[in-house]
């Protein structure tokens, strides 16, 4: 039983998919809601800026795509995940370490890292790989839709400004951040489930604090990460 418990790669598939449909389908209505408010909002505001300024808002479509996939899909995908995923899985780790569960894992030959993290910790960079495309398209399609019909362009025109801004390889560094992030997530989550102070008190600061410095190591690696990005 312990040899088995302590083989990530070949145990625990039931948890991993779980958690994948935890980290997935209870997640996505939420952020397609929340990215493409995003995205209707950020091509709505550079349209009225670019108007008063150049008198001309015909690059909107491709500045706003340009936006939407190296930063709003998945920035907003990663902190979103943090508020709702990294909180739970701060909570259920921090709860298991006070209840001394993960004692009586360590007890068993158990790997607690193996068992807990492991499944959390592909879960989550499957589900931010996989939510930040979904993102990015649903946002695209939203930017489409108010551009059709708020601000004049055809879709063609649209699609044509998009064309000339960005490209398979904007995509692809989405998907990048979005496993990157996913992975900062569970990683954060769980170890300050692990550090969990006994009593309730102990499990509210232990999420708060994942979910605070999960947040600000999202903001400063997406900072990393896009500087690398432009260079290519």
């Amino acid at each position: 039983m312990s040899k088995a418990a302590n083989e990530p790669f070949n145990w625990r598939r039931a948890e991993i998919f779980e958690q994948l449909y935890f980290v997935g389908n209870q997640s996505v209505v939420i952020i397609l809601i929340c990215v493409c408010f995003a995205a209707v909002v950020t091509i709505l505001e550079s349209s009225f800026h670019m108007k008063l300024v150049v008198q001309n808002d015909s690059l909107v479509p491709g500045f706003a795509a340009m936006l939407i996939l190296r930063e709003i899909g998945s920035v907003i995908t990663a902190l979103l995940l943090v508020s709702r995923v990294g909180a739970g899985i701060a909570a259920e780790v921090g709860l298991m370490e006070i209840t001394e569960q993960n004692d009586a894992l360590r007890m068993l030959g158990i790997n607690p890292i193996h068992y807990l993290v492991w499944p959390r910790l592909v879960a989550c960079v499957l589900g931010g790989v996989v939510l930040t495309i979904l993102a990015d398209l649903v946002c695209l399609e939203a930017a489409l839709l108010i551009s059709e019909s708020h601000l004049g362009f055809t879709a063609a025109l649209f699609l044509s400004s998009l064309r000339r801004f960005v490209g398979f390889s904007d995509l692809l560094f989405s998907a990048v951040k979005g496993a990157v992030f996913g992975m900062v997530i569970p990683l954060v989550s769980c170890a300050f489930g692990f550090r969990c102070r006994a009593g309730a008190v102990g499990v509210g600061s232990a999420t708060t604090n994942s979910v605070v410095t999960a947040s600000i190591l999202i903001i400063i690696l997406d900072f990393i990460m896009s500087a690398l990005f432009l260079g290519f």
